[in-house]
């Protein structure tokens, strides 16, 4: 069952083998070899296996990684007799023919017992190790060429045979940090991400191997494990050359982990050296050599059973199945949750099997109005609680933004008391006006009311960016991504249709600015009359009169009393604001003219000058007749401002909102549903093509694999 396990993994590593090193959407468990290019993890790897089959030579070898899995398999029963048969032969009849025949018969059996399978060459069977290194130098340059440049696209090859424990591992490149020869001058830094993408996952088991003839705290492959695993709690060290260290050093302290500590601990091996291997050593060979070496060792006799590739082997299997036993309830859960979520990125990115072309336009733009519509009446099931969206931007701009625009136009930032005061005294004609001039107010009022036109119709382009803001949310679900066609023409029709209604709408509102400014309402219930203004100014300018005292009893003399007279009898504390032209003492509007002038130039008579202006000194008189004025402006003027705050939202509302929700489809269905062009609109975009590719070949790899775990407990 435990080795089960890991053919299970094996098998959902073929699953994702088609999809690449970069989209392989399930970490699975995995050993991951890494180290520099001198310290021996080739020679490691062919020792478990127990064949020749990794390229050799200088510099990088290692070119893409190799994901090689070893599966363990029973001799076959014609192996077995073979072999049986060969030894009683040899052991009963002494001649040399038979001894060979016997020989030649043994290696064909086991030749047939051991072979290799590539995943890129699916059904052949390779019995011969030396095609399968030269098959790993074909795939390799088939990606990178003959230069020293790398890939990380992996190369599976599975082993069968009696004599490996089934395991799976993965051979990176060796670490380098200068470049040589061909070799790109970021080849370090090349190498490094690569290495770091398959380590960094959390369910790789790292297998760091060092020369122990080194430093091992200059080990390349320790120091970038220790970046993703600092803990130590994933990797696996492998020290290699140790029959090479000098005379009387040892490895035993960093086996009892005295130097860097490791969880999994660290494993002593012996390789075959450049010359074993130039020889033709076998690596039966040298697995002999190296059980002799570590049970007469002095130092490693007493623990030779924790020595050796083969202790090495046994190891690995044993992490490895542990590892897979602890991850694979998560690896199942992630499989199905994956699944679902690329299933339903099909299903949006389409099959193309939806019906007809005209079925198609007529349900995207059935769909495309029905969730306009939804946005703008705030009945989505997709409601923000993070931000405003939809027609509460556009409540917004009707409550908040233009009304406090209407609101913050004040009448009096533009128009002066001077100014007031000369427009009243232009109504007046020839005449001198008995009352507050009428005319005059409304001339002032209308012009206020004009500036309304610029934040009505502000308000009128804020709604309409809304709008768009608002289509533009709709288009960017993946139904129009697929169709970016049908994606253009929706919008231009949209936004044309828009526009037009921007037509209506502006008018309407300009409109209603130029109703209020034609005819001004002083009947209005909630306008202040004339003498109720009078009566306010009047009370206000008494109450900012200092108090007078009479100089010969000291006492305060009444309200309005003259100062003259000392029985304080003349009151004029209700004064009569209409009257001639400023003729009293204190000055006034035409004192001013002639207050530069000496008396033989007053009575000279000279012509006014070309242009008349007021004075800025009004005379008692004048400054409360323009307080009047200015305060039936402002009291008519609020009025107006409320109307509009009112109105305008509703005229925007009537011709540009609802209309576009009402007459949005009919519009589109007329420009878009025309057999003519149907086909056209649904000219899918190299994207969606692309992309549903390559989410259909995730759904069908996801598939495979969860048929794969599900029988799996």
């Amino acid at each position: 069952m435990d080795q089960h396990l890991i053919s299970t993994v094996n098998r959902l590593q073929d699953a994702f083998a088609t999809l690449g090193p970069t989209t392989n959407p399930i970490d699975l468990p995995q050993i991951t070899v890494v180290g520099s290019q001198s310290s021996g993890k080739s020679s490691v790897l062919e020792n478990i296996v127990g064949r020749d089959f990794l390229p050799r030579g200088t510099g990088i070898v290692t070119r893409r990684p190799l994901v090689l899995q070893l599966i363990n398999r029973p001799k076959s029963s014609s192996s077995a007799a073979t072999t049986n048969g060969a030894g009683s032969d040899a052991n009963g009849d002494s001649s040399a023919a038979s001894a060979a025949a016997a020989a030649t018969a043994s290696d064909s059996a086991a030749n047939q017992d051991e072979w290799g399978e590539f995943l890129h060459l699916p059904g052949q069977k390779i019995y011969d190790f030396s095609k399968i290194r030269q098959e790993i130098v074909r795939e390799t340059e088939s990606k990178t060429g003959t230069n020293a440049g790398i890939s990380p696209t992996p190369i599976n090859l599975r082993i069968f045979s009696p004599n490996v424990l089934t395991l799976t591992l993965v051979d990176l490149p060796g670490l380098t940090k200068v470049p040589v020869g061909d070799q790109p001058k970021d080849i370090e830094r090349l190498i490094r991400d690569m290495v770091l993408k398959y380590i960094t996952k959390p369910n790789a088991i790292i297998l760091a191997v060092t020369a122990a003839n080194t430093d091992l705290a200059n080990s390349d492959g320790l120091q970038l494990a220790r970046e993703v695993d600092p803990e130590g709690t994933r990797t696996i060290g492998v020290l290699t050359k140790v029959d090479l260290m000098d005379q009387g050093t040892d490895v035993v302290d960093i086996l009892a982990g005295r130097v860097i500590p490791l969880r999994l601990g660290y494993v002593p091996v012996i390789n075959r050296g450049q010359r074993d291997i130039e020889q033709g050593k076998a690596i039966s060979s040298a697995l002999e050599h190296e059980r002799n070496f570590f049970e007469n060792h002095s130092s490693y006799r007493a623990k030779a059973q924790y020595c050796g590739t083969p202790f090495l082997a046994r190891k690995l299997n044993m992490i490895l199945m542990h590892h897979i036993k602890a991850t694979l309830p998560d690896i199942k859960s992630r499989i199905q949750s994956t699944l679902s979520k690329y299933q339903l990125e099909l299903a949006q990115l389409g099959d193309n099997s939806l019906g007809t072309s005209a079925n198609i336009v007529l349900n995207v733009i059935t769909e495309f109005c029905s969730e306009y519509r939804t946005i703008l009446d705030g009945n989505s099931q997709e409601l923000s609680s993070l931000e405003l969206s939809g027609g509460a931007r556009i409540s917004f701009v009707f409550h908040e933004l233009y009304s406090n625009g209407v609101k913050a136009v004040d009448p009096f930032d533009q128009v002066k008391d001077v100014d007031i005061r000369t427009i009243l005294y232009n109504s007046s004609g020839s005449s001198p006006a008995l009352f507050v001039g009428t005319t005059a107010f409304e001339v002032i009022v209308k012009q206020q009311i004009k500036r309304l036109d610029d934040p009505s119709l502000k308000c009128v382009t804020l709604v309409y960016d809304e709008l768009v803001r608002i289509l533009s949310q709709i288009l960017q679900k993946p139904i129009y991504k697929r169709y970016p066609v049908l994606k253009e023409r929706l919008l231009s029709v949209v936004i044309n249709f828009f526009k037009l209604s921007l037509v209506p709408t502006n008018k309407l509102v300009q409109d209603l600015v130029n109703m209020e400014a034609s005819y001004i309402n002083t009947g209005h219930p909630d306008f202040l009359s004339g003498h109720r203004a009078m009566a306010i100014v009047s009370e206000r300018m008494q109450a900012s009169k200092p108090v007078q005292v009479d100089p010969k009893t000291g006492k305060p003399l009444p309200p309005g009393a003259n100062i003259k007279d000392p029985a304080g009898l003349t009151n004029s504390a209700s004064p009569v604001l209409p009257g001639g032209y400023g003729s009293d003492e204190n000055g006034g509007f035409f004192n001013s003219f002639f207050a530069t002038k000496n008396k033989k130039k007053m009575a000279a008579m000279e012509a006014p000058p070309a242009v008349l202006k007021a004075s800025g000194v009004l005379s008692e008189r004048e400054t409360a007749e323009t307080e009047v004025i200015k305060l039936l402006i402002s009291s008519y003027f609020n009025i107006v401002k409320r109307t509009v705050i009112d109105m305008v939202p509703k005229a925007v509302m009537l011709n540009l909102v609802t209309y576009s929700k009402d007459g949005m489809q009919r519009e589109l269905l007329e420009k878009l549903y025309k057999s003519d062009v149907l086909d056209d609109l649904l000219r899918e975009s190299d994207f969606t093509v692309n992309r549903r590719k390559e989410v259909q070949k995730m759904v069908d790899s996801l598939q495979t694999a969860s048929e794969i775990v599900t029988g799996v407990n």
